[in-house]
């Protein structure tokens, strides 16, 4: 503090002497001028360093794909702190880093087939408990030179969880039925609401008996309104921009692999603002 007294004191008068100042502070000329030519940063800026350091970290870690509301809440889980995210975002700007804007989706399902449902869900995503409505859709990959590969999954509305998903070579009936089964393995009671578009696999007469022998209500995206299930594609353009668009995967195994790596962290790891911070299993234990 005698350090800083004395170079207050200089400023505001410019005609005093170092010396006298020194002598009346009771510290040594050179020791002064030694601490003088140091950098000197308060505990704030050290703070703010560290974390800029933690944030460059953390962006890089997620590819560039996360914005400043989501690496506020990695930052804060993972270190237990509580920064806000207008100061994350503030920093994120000073250092030049930008999230990834994810790439617009256009295109939609042609409906085919004649057991068409009526849209039960109408856009309400919201669920008051588990099990209470799901949403399912399959979409389209590759893999190699070419090859093509397709991912079914089922997504409960309530928490966003994953709940069960199947990757095949060919986009048929088997692959949604085996997607379907596998979520009625995990909840066998379960007979929520669910959602899906007009693809001929949920207009088939094998989907409408194995779900009607389940107490499943059926529900069916309008021709060309992809919105109408705006959640299952909200988590395809999440997956496929953070662990799928700048990949190259040589092998199917090599893909299957990477979808089986993103959707346990998509489900145990990737916290949420909608669940107030959380990961979707996390959400889900807390309810339970």
């Amino acid at each position: 503090m005698r350090y800083q007294a004395i170079q207050a004191t200089c400023q505001a008068f410019p005609g005093q002497s170092v010396q006298r100042l020194c002598v009346l502070a009771q510290v040594s000329r050179s020791a002064y001028y030694r601490w003088l030519s140091k950098p000197h940063t308060t505990k704030k800026d050290q703070t703010t360093e560290q974390l800029k350091e933690l944030l460059k970290q953390a962006y890089w870690e997620m590819k560039g794909k996360w914005g400043y509301r989501r690496l506020t809440m990695l930052i804060n889980r993972r270190y237990n702190c509580h920064y806000n995210h207008k100061r994350i975002r503030r920093l994120l700007v000073e250092m030049n880093l930008r999230a990834v804007i994810r790439r617009p989706r256009h295109s939609c399902t042609i409906a085919r087939g004649q057991n068409y449902e009526p849209n039960l869900l109408n856009r309400d995503f919201t669920a008051s408990r588990l099990n209470e409505k799901w949403v399912t859709d399959v979409t389209y990959l590759t893999y190699g030179n070419g090859q093509k590969a397709y991912l079914s999954a089922i997504k409960d509305l309530y928490n966003g969880e994953i709940i069960s998903y199947v990757v095949s070579q060919r986009n048929d009936n088997p692959l949604v039925m085996k997607t379907l089964k596998q979520a009625f393995e995990l909840y066998p009671t379960a007979t929520p609401l669910l959602h899906s578009d007009r693809g001929f696999q949920y207009t088939s007469k094998e989907f409408a008996r194995l779900t009607a022998e389940h107490g499943i209500t059926r529900s069916m995206s309008r021709v060309g309104k992809c919105i109408d299930n705006a959640p299952m594609e909200s988590f395809w353009s999440h997956y496929k921009d953070e662990a799928y668009y700048g990949q190259h995967f040589k092998t199917y195994e090599d893909l299957i692999s990477s979808i089986d790596q993103y959707i346990y962290f998509y489900n145990h790891q990737r916290c949420q603002t909608k669940l107030n911070g959380l990961t979707p299993v996390e959400y889900r234990h807390q309810a339970a």
